[in-house]
């Protein structure tokens, strides 16, 4: 038996064997860290790459400019209100358009339903004033599904509306619509508390009952608002609106585009494409629709995936 007595090691045992154990370990542990090291810097090399893309793509598309003689278009879409604000569009899209030397002609592509009266007589404006600054470069309204109600008042601002045969034009009216609960709160056993001062101020409320001076101002209001819209599109359209053969003009009827052209509302049958390069004689069509959104440009520029590419790099935690 070989008993120790120098220590508490056990027989065997050197301290050459423990350092081997530790440099083993330091060295594991140093390469875990070099590899975290690497990949981190790795990460950090595609963020800026993918940060230096971007910034590129968007100095580019912001500052390029189409050569060569082409057509202007500007998309005009979904129901005209503040949230859209079609006017502000339109007018950041016009002053676009109008610093290119290129543009032989502008088609305005009009696919709406209508909405604010409001939003509508700003855009009409706009594009009233801007015509007469720029008064040697035509101004069109190319007609798709549907230019109705709001979205004629802008169309008649256009030196021409074109449409298909098929499409709805006008509508040249005004409508404005509520519900009255009254009744069915009577039969519920509901009361109704309105505290108000002005004897008006609660007209339109669907619970309080409507009385005769408020149909009346209701209207008026209605009346006036129309009346504006018909003048807008008779300073518009002008001459070419056959008003004394179709009395019913203004009463908000709707017109196909075939029926459009007998009354005046149009004035002839096109499409972007045959405008451009019938009418206007540069076929090349150029998109200068203003956007709401910096994605929405970057899409626009370099496409979807690589959109999802930056979303998801972004959305890492840096």
């Amino acid at each position: 038996m070989k008993i120790n007595i120098k220590g508490s090691e056990p027989a065997g045992s050197t301290p050459e064997g423990s350092s081997w154990e530790r440099n083993l370990l330091e060295k594991l542990l140093l390469e875990v860290y070099r590899e975290q090291r690497r990949n981190r810097i790795w990460r950090w090399f595609w963020r800026l790459l993918w940060l230096l893309i971007f910034i590129l793509v968007i100095a580019s598309s912001g500052s390029s400019k189409p050569t060569g003689a082409h057509t202007a278009v500007i998309n005009l879409e979904g129901t005209i209100s503040s949230d859209n604000n079609q006017a502000d569009l339109l007018r950041k899209s016009l002053k676009e358009v109008y610093k290119n030397k290129n543009v032989k002609g502008i088609i305005i592509r009009a696919n709406s339903p209508g909405g604010s009266p409001v939003i509508s007589s700003i855009a009409y404006e706009e594009i009233r004033y801007f015509k007469a600054k720029h008064a040697s470069i035509p101004l069109y309204v190319v007609t798709e599904d549907m230019c109705a109600s709001g979205c004629y008042y802008i169309a008649s601002a256009a030196d021409k509306i074109y449409a298909d045969p098929s499409s709805l034009v006008g509508s040249i009216g005004v409508i404005g619509s509520s519900f009255d609960f009254t009744g069915l709160i009577d039969k519920l056993g509901i009361k109704r508390r309105v505290k108000i001062a002005g004897s008006n101020k609660d007209m339109g409320d669907p619970f309080v009952p409507e009385t005769p001076e408020q149909a009346q101002i209701w209207q008026q209001m209605l009346s006036s608002i129309h009346e504006q819209f018909i003048q807008a599109v008779q300073q518009g359209r002008g001459k070419r609106l056959k008003i004394a053969e179709n009395p019913d003009i203004f009463s908000g009827r709707a017109y196909t585009g075939e029926e459009a052209k007998k009354v005046g509302l149009i004035d002839d049958f096109g499409n972007v494409y045959t405008v451009a390069r019938d009418v206007i004689g540069a076929p090349d069509l150029v998109d200068y629709t203003a956007e709401t959104s910096w994605e929405k440009r970057f899409s626009k520029s370099i496409g979807s995936t690589m959109l999802q590419n930056i979303r998801g790099m972004t959305d890492q935690p840096w």
